[in-house]
Parts: structure tokens; C-alpha cells; sequence
């Protein structure tokens, strides 16, 4: 038996444990990497699927660098190149993301180029830590020199304001995918966080998605609606990916991905990169969501200028904060993915610097090696752990560049 005073203690570290956050079922406490992962995760490609740190410096007006120097630490974002090397960061891609509301200025295409822009200027001012990639080549040549291979994905089709012109002059500046939609439909596909219109892509959209095919540019269906996410998978020749989603039958969530899709996404070949945001994570989420869009939608209509409206928007937020989530609820998706598609389905999409709340030891880009080490509890195997690291958006990008070089024969 316990005596007393071991009694007391106990108590007292399981209601430190509750008040943290932390689950009292089989896991539990504070992530310990041992040394096992450490190795496996040194050693393994690590490739993030979605970072918005190019949008913090549109946010935070410093488009030169001159405030946010990514070689110190920055504990006001989600990322900097200190923690990049200390979360194995291999290859990240760096979303070129405008709000959906460009398009009614007339503007997407200028302000998605001052993204695009940003994200090369950013990889040219630190050389010794960052090197542009568009190819799975140059990606596995950067590893070699010891550092960050960054790529570049489009974070919504209204980016390109209707036209394949536009969509192959991006190819041309180094994007390498491009998600269909945002947070709202497009003319041509319709979104997961918006009311239904075309019951998936129209021709247009689905011309888009051939293009795509055409060029070398990975289909993203994160953000899309169920039938957009079934219309691109019949249409495209190459595997797809969803750039930042989870699982819609762990967290009901208008993100994630059914499971009905999870298995066209196995037959297609393509791959899920899990998100972080708590909101996409908990099964909490959905509910919570469904409040936000409806406040978001009310202050667009209300604020006209961009800083009234985040404002107004972070304010709500901080009232009605996002459920709370786990870095053993990331890997419950994993896990989900995993048992539907396959093994090799799956990979990481954290969606850091564009969420406002992170996971319980998941908060930053230095924390990725826990989440190896808890896949390694739960028994992936360490060549599993590979693939899920990074090795399975490798072959996906692989197999894009090569039906594109099939479909200009």
C-alpha cells in the first residue's frame, strides 16, 4: 500500500498532469525522445506539406526581414531556422497563401506574386540554412549539403484568377502545388467551408486539374469539399495530396478527409499530410468551426480593410479559444489514415504560423521528433516511420514530374 505522504504525491502529480491537459489513459506526460528516435529521425527525410511563415511577414509588415530575423529565435512564431534544424526539418513547403478576398480587389494574382516572392527572397537571405527547390532531385541534392530543401505550394485556386496562363507561370516561379480552393468556392470548384455550388469542380476545374497533371504540379484537395475531393481524384493521371488535412472520422470536421476518400486516395496513389490545428485535431473541432466561419463571414462584411478585420477576428478568437488537442490526438489520425489508406497514404501537413493554437507538445517546428517518438511507441516500424516522415511525399512528387514528362510525349 501507499503510505501517506507517497499518497499525497501522487495526487498532487496526477492533478498537475489534469490541470496541464494532459491524458490520463494509456499515454500520458510529457514526450521523452530516446535515443532510437532521435537516430530514425536524424536520419529520416522529414517534409512539411503546409508552413504560412511568408504570410507573417505580409502580417507583421516585414517584407525585407528587417524585424524578424530567422536566424534567432522567435518565440512569437511557430518557426525560425533554430528550430527548424532542431526539428529535423528536411524539406519544408512555404504556402504562398492571399485571403479569398483578393479576388473582389482585383488583386489575388499581384498579392499571390508578393507571396511567391517573399518565399525566394526568403531562401536567397540565408543561404548557409535554406536552398530552393522544384524538383525531388534538388530536394535529396539540398539533404546532402546539410540544408532545408524549400519549396513553394499555392494556398487556394483563386490565386489564379481563372486562368491555365497564370497557373503555368506560377510552375515557371517554382510552385509545386496548388490547393483548388480556400475557405470559399471558387467559379470553378466548390469548398469544404462554403455552400455547395458546382457538386465538385466544373469543366473548367477539372481542365485545371489536367493542367496541373500536365506541368508537374501536385493537386492539392486540402480545403476542398467531399465531391471536389472525388471529382480532382477521377480526373487527375497522378497522385494528389492534401497539403494540411486530417481525418474526418477521428474530428467531424469540414477539413479533414473522409473516409470514403481515404480509400479513392489509396487507389489514386496520393497522400494526406496530417494538420495540427487543434480545431481540425480535436473531435471537438467541428462544432467550434462551424462558429467561427459564421463570426468570419459576419466581420468580412463588416470590415473592409485587412487589419480592422483580423483584428476583429483575433479578438473573437481570443474569446472563444480553439478545443484543446494532444500530440497523441495527431497521431490517433495518423493512425486512422494509416488503418484506411495505407501506410503508405499518409505524411506531415502542420499548418504551422497559420493556426492561432497548437497541440500539446507539438508547438513549434522544433517539436516533430516527439511525434516520431510516440509513433514509435505505439509500433511503427522504423521503415513505416520513414514514409510517414517524408519518403511517401517523395514518391508522390516522384510520380508527378514523371507523368508529366509521359503526357508531353
Amino acid at each position: 500500500m501507499l503510505g501517506l505522504k507517497a499518497f499525497k504525491f501522487c495526487t498532487v502529480v496526477i492533478l498537475l498532469a489534469m490541470a496541464a491537459g494532459w491524458s490520463l489513459g494509456e499515454e500520458r506526460g510529457p514526450v521523452v525522445v530516446g535515443p532510437v528516435a532521435k537516430r530514425l529521425h536524424a536520419e529520416a527525410l522529414l517534409i512539411d506539406g503546409h508552413n504560412d511563415l511568408p504570410w507573417q511577414f505580409r502580417t507583421k509588415n516585414d517584407m525585407s526581414f528587417l524585424k524578424l530575423d530567422l536566424r534567432k529565435n522567435l518565440p512569437q512564431l511557430h518557426t525560425d531556422i533554430p528550430r527548424l534544424r532542431a526539428g529535423g526539418v528536411g524539406a519544408q513547403f512555404w504556402a504562398a497563401y492571399v485571403p479569398v478576398e483578393s479576388t473582389k480587389r482585383g488583386t489575388a494574382v499581384r498579392e499571390t506574386l508578393d507571396q511567391i516572392d517573399v518565399i525566394h527572397r526568403m531562401v536567397k537571405a540565408y543561404p548557409d540554412d535554406l536552398a530552393f527547390a522544384r524538383t525531388a532531385e534538388d530536394i535529396l541534392r539540398i539533404r546532402k549539403q546539410g540544408k532545408i530543401a524549400s519549396l513553394i505550394g499555392v494556398e487556394g485556386g483563386h490565386s489564379i484568377d481563372n486562368s491555365l496562363g497564370v497557373l503555368r507561370m506560377y510552375y515557371q516561379l517554382g510552385v509545386r502545388y496548388l490547393t483548388l480552393t480556400h475557405t470559399e468556392n471558387t467559379p470553378w470548384a466548390d469548398s469544404a467551408t462554403d455552400e455547395p455550388k458546382h457538386k465538385g469542380l466544373t469543366a473548367f476545374g477539372e481542365e485545371v486539374v489536367r493542367e496541373m497533371n500536365r506541368l508537374g504540379m501536385l493537386v492539392d484537395i486540402s480545403h476542398v469539399s467531399p465531391d471536389t475531393m472525388k471529382n480532382a481524384l477521377k480526373v487527375s493521371k497522378a497522385p494528389v495530396i492534401a497539403s494540411h488535412s486530417s481525418a474526418r472520422s477521428v474530428a467531424d470536421h469540414p477539413r479533414n478527409v473522409p473516409d470514403e476518400v481515404l480509400h479513392l486516395i489509396r487507389e489514386n496513389g496520393g497522400v494526406v499530410m496530417v494538420n495540427f490545428y487543434p480545431a481540425f485535431i480535436s473531435p471537438d473541432g467541428g462544432v467550434r468551426w462551424n462558429e467561427t466561419m459564421k463570426v468570419y463571414r459576419e466581420l468580412r462584411k463588416k470590415y473592409e480593410k485587412e487589419s480592422d478585420f483580423q483584428a476583429a477576428m483575433g479578438q473573437w478568437r481570443k474569446a472563444h479559444p480553439a478545443p484543446k488537442a494532444t500530440i497523441y490526438q495527431v497521431a490517433d489520425h495518423i493512425d486512422r489514415i494509416v488503418k484506411i489508406a495505407g501506410v503508405d497514404h499518409v505524411g506531415i501537413g502542420s499548418d504551422f504560423d497559420g493556426i492561432d493554437s497548437v497541440p500539446l507538445q507539438l508547438e513549434d517546428v522544433s517539436t516533430y521528433p516527439r511525434l516520431t517518438q510516440v509513433l514509435l511507441d505505439r509500433g511503427y516500424k522504423e521503415e513505416d516511420l520513414r514514409k510517414i516522415l517524408g519518403l511517401n511525399l517523395m514518391r508522390v512528387l516522384t510520380l508527378a514530374e514523371k507523368r508529366a514528362q509521359e503526357l508531353e510525349r
